[in-house]
């Protein structure tokens, strides 16, 4: 998923890395109705979690391996403006110490990873949670790791087709759109499968030990009047 330079001309990249900036800026500020005193370690967890596994690839198909993007869990954990940050924080570690991404890609990896894939995968997690919750206000652990695994899954493919739009408006490459696009999504689903699995499992886990530090629980606590 990380982009490397090149890939998309310059004044695709340098309009994503606006886009992103102002983005980044805009979760800075809202991300000060997330966190409170039990969210900020959290956040730092978080973020040291998804910064290990990114560095573990697994394969996918022969010469194709992928990693955790981390966008569902963060926002799910800590909510969508704390997620976003949690990431990008993230991806300009690696790419400035790691080499991880290029430079002059980050505000593209940005664009994909922290705002598309966190939005997608918070929007995905609400719609199924606000559906599990009509019957009942308590929802199993089991059904929010269910919730937790679509998430990923959504989050991971729809960051994959923002590349694909910013191929679309400024692709370096002769390679066409149709075969980008096919390749990415194919790949993409089978590495939002895997990043379901471990986002799932991280999910639950934290759920039933501290079910008061997972932002989408403690979102719905709140719309519940008393």
């Amino acid at each position: 998923m990380h982009m490397s330079d090149g890939i998309v001309n310059a004044p695709t990249s340098v309009s994503f890395a606006v886009l992103a900036l102002a983005a980044v800026g805009l979760c800075a500020w809202r991300a000060r109705a997330e966190l409170d005193e039990r969210a900020v370690p959290l956040a730092g967890l978080v973020a040291a979690f998804i910064f290990a596994v990114q560095m573990v690839n697994f394969p996918i198909l022969p010469g194709v391996s992928g990693h955790l993007l981390g966008g569902a869990l963060a926002a799910i954990l800590v909510g969508p403006f704390t997620g976003a940050l949690c990431i990008a924080i993230v991806l300009v570690v690696q790419s400035l110490l790691f080499a991880d991404g290029g430079v002059t890609a980050l505000g593209t990896n940005i664009t994909n990873m922290a705002l598309i894939g966190v939005a997608a995968g918070y929007g995905t997690a609400v719609l199924l949670y606000s559906v599990a919750r009509r019957g009942s206000e308590q929802v199993r652990t089991r059904v929010l790791g269910g919730i937790a695994f679509a998430a990923a899954v959504v989050g991971t493919v729809c960051a994959a087709m923002g590349f694909v739009i910013e191929y679309a408006i400024g692709g370096a490459s002769s390679t066409s759109l149709g075969m980008v696009a096919g390749y990415m999504f194919g790949t993409h689903l089978l590495i939002g499968i895997g990043e379901g699995v471990i986002t799932a499992v991280t999910v639950m886990a934290v759920a039933q030990a501290r079910p008061d530090l997972v932002y989408l629980l403690r979102r719905s606590r709140v719309e519940v009047p008393a």
